[in-house]
């Protein structure tokens, strides 16, 4: 008998929930490539450990782009190894999979999904919008006839809901997320250190020094890059703060984005906001400091979801218990 999967695709990682098991598998969305025969080397950790450090004919790619599938066939193939690896499939049964992709996302792109995951073996598959799911992943009683807020910043995209009723009642997803906060630590070292670093060191110093909000916490790291005057190896020391510099513009429009959906919220549910706060999910929770930024911006009580990273995988696996009262 085939395992009903959850799949929380997201462009940083894939956590795939097996009914029953729970989380058994969270890697990077990363693939290697030979691009001179097109052979799938490295999958996941494997491959991530590549990133920025191949030769020439191979290279690392993220198939996932803000959300969306950027490289169709390599998105396939990423999933099927996925998929193969749990050895989820029956002798002769496939599995139903439930697959969550943000809010925003065209016609087009989601039946782009819906095809690479039937395509990896999927039996039936479903389609849920990232935030709700995270929301019920975080625990939140999505289906009573009153306001939740919850902010999910991943790697590609944030995406921002109020939810009532079980639906979506306003939303945005905006395409500044994780992967912009790299992108910004690499152009600020870059701009005022006059040093070139790759993308996985930018990510290291976000996770390990990184602030979000001035609350007196300084930490300092030193970075190794590329000197760009010379052209040689070279070691700098940055600090907590610098992160919160470089990262200032981009967090301000997340911030901007979540104060627009809490405008075009109905009153009623507003109020219940304020009672109940705004809950954080995904990998961008995670970073030091976040919430109270968001508090004092959006002047309402802001909570990190307990497992932040793994909220959307924990929500695949409880609404797929209630799969069998769901028509297709």
């Amino acid at each position: 008998m085939a395992r009903d999967i959850g799949i929380d695709l997201g462009t940083a990682n894939v956590l795939v929930h097996v009914k029953g098991k729970g989380i058994v598998l969270n890697e990077p969305s990363v693939v290697a490539l030979d691009t001179k025969t097109n052979e799938v080397l490295a999958v996941g950790e494997d491959a991530y450990m590549m990133v920025g450090r191949t030769p020439g004919n191979i290279k690392a790619i993220r198939p996932l782009q803000g959300g969306v599938i950027a490289d169709f066939d390599i998105t396939e193939a990423m999933l099927t190894y996925f998929i193969d690896k749990l050895n989820v499939k029956g002798f002769l049964s496939k599995p139903n999979i439930l697959i969550c992709c943000p809010t925003n996302i065209t016609a087009i792109e989601q039946k782009a999904i819906i095809e690479v995951a039937e395509k990896s073996g999927g039996k039936n598959v479903y389609l849920e919008e990232e935030p709700k799911v995270a929301a019920i992943g975080a625990g939140m009683d999505i289906f009573q006839p009153s306001g939740n807020m919850v902010i999910d910043i991943g790697g590609g995209t944030s995406d921002i809901a109020v939810l009532s009723m079980g639906g979506i009642v306003t939303s945005r997803s905006i395409k500044i997320a994780g992967d912009t906060l790299d992108n910004d630590i690499t152009q600020y070292v870059k701009k005022k250190h006059k040093l070139l670093i790759g993308e996985r060191t930018a990510e290291t110093i976000k996770k390990e020094i990184g602030v979000m909000y001035d609350h007196g916490r300084n930490d300092e790291m030193d970075v190794r890059g590329r000197d760009m005057v010379t052209g040689l190896p070279r070691t700098i020391t940055i600090s907590s703060l610098e992160v919160l510099e470089a990262t200032r513009e981009s967090m301000v429009i997340v911030v901007e984005q979540a104060k627009a959906v809490l405008e075009q919220t109905p009153p009623e549910l507003s109020a219940d906001i304020i009672d109940r706060g705004v809950i954080l999910t995904g990998g961008g929770a995670m970073l030091d400091g976040i919430e109270l930024l968001f508090a004092e911006e959006l002047k309402v009580p802001v909570f990190k979801a307990e497992n932040p990273l793994d909220s959307v995988a924990l929500g695949t696996g409880i609404l797929l218990e209630n799969l069998k009262n769901r028509k297709k």
